[in-house]
């Protein structure tokens, strides 16, 4: 882990997705953060030390999606799968696949294998598998103003991007993202997959990764928009007093938790979110191939 110091800065932006808006000041305290998110190897150790089986390896709650049938019920996870060609960016499904038996060991489903990725990050996880780990490690997941403030490396709150306000500053490429057209044309050095953690050089705090590979999991309840401090806002930890479906999504009863840093799969044209203000709602069950984790811990 590394220190990150504690500081003001400005969370959010006005320049691009709603849901990062309003701009505001923040106070993050100093904090512990791990340089590389959870890797495959570590996710190993935690799993032959507490035999934890992840969500994505249970049969899905009939009552949690009544309306699934018996096959989509069956355990499984998301699994991007590129397209041969342009189509409807509107529609996710286009591009996803649910996908009986993905799962950590086997990301792509039954076949696949993480043997060759052991220095990967752990995908495959949901909210309560990464929570676990954390917990196990003596540690936590970061809050989104942490994950947003470390992102920025001590660098210039107000540039779109991490590293400034280019993308890719003199031609040189400073994370793993998609390049090319999303969804069926991929012109980066891992195509449509991770990378191996540390690949791309780490920020001021000597934290790598933060931006692209795999977005990550927060502690944060997803809202449609910033509560600054001050305001009324859900707490991580309050989610046993709260009513069901507390950041859910329409006709869910699943709450939904922030996702930092985006991943190998955003894209200009379509999914302009590789930046430290960017934030995404993923619901707290699902699991899929370009979401993994890294943990905090207080000073």
């Amino acid at each position: 882990m590394t220190l990150v110091p504690g500081g003001t800065f400005m969370m959010g932006s006005d320049d691009f997705y709603p849901d990062e808006r309003p701009v505001h000041r923040r106070v993050v305290e100093p904090f512990l953060l791990d340089r590389h998110v959870v890797t495959n190897e570590d996710f190993v150790r935690f799993v032959a030390d507490t035999g934890h089986v992840t969500v994505a390896e249970r049969p899905i709650e009939e009552s949690d999606y009544p309306d699934a049938a018996p096959w989509q019920r069956a355990p499984g996870a998301l699994v991007f799968t590129g397209t041969r060609g342009p189509v409807d960016l509107r529609d996710w499904s286009r591009w996803w696949r649910w996908q009986p038996g993905a799962q950590w060991r086997h990301p792509e489903g039954p076949g696949s294998s993480i043997e060759a990725r052991m220095d990967h990050p752990v995908v495959q996880v949901s909210f309560e598998d990464a929570a676990a780990y954390a917990c196990w490690a003596g540690k936590r997941l970061p809050t989104e103003a942490e994950h947003e403030y470390a992102a920025r490396g001590g660098g210039d709150d107000r540039a779109p991007f991490a590293w400034g306000d280019e993308q890719h500053p003199g031609g040189v490429v400073r994370a793993n993202t998609w390049l090319g057209r999303f969804p069926y044309d991929n012109q980066g050095p891992f195509g449509a997959s991770t990378a191996p953690v540390g690949t791309y050089p780490g920020n001021g705090f000597g934290l790598y990764d933060m931006i692209g590979n795999v977005w990550e999991w927060t502690s944060d309840y997803y809202t449609q928009r910033h509560h600054p401090p001050g305001t009324a806002q859900v707490e991580a930890g309050a989610r046993p007093t709260l009513l069901a479906g507390v950041g859910a999504e329409p006709g869910s009863s699943i709450p939904r938790r922030v996702l930092k840093g985006g991943s190998y799969l955003c894209s200009p044209d379509y999914c302009l979110r590789f930046r430290p203000s960017a934030r995404s709602p993923q619901a707290e069950d699902t699991a899929t191939t370009h979401i993994g984790f890294r943990c905090a811990r207080d000073r």
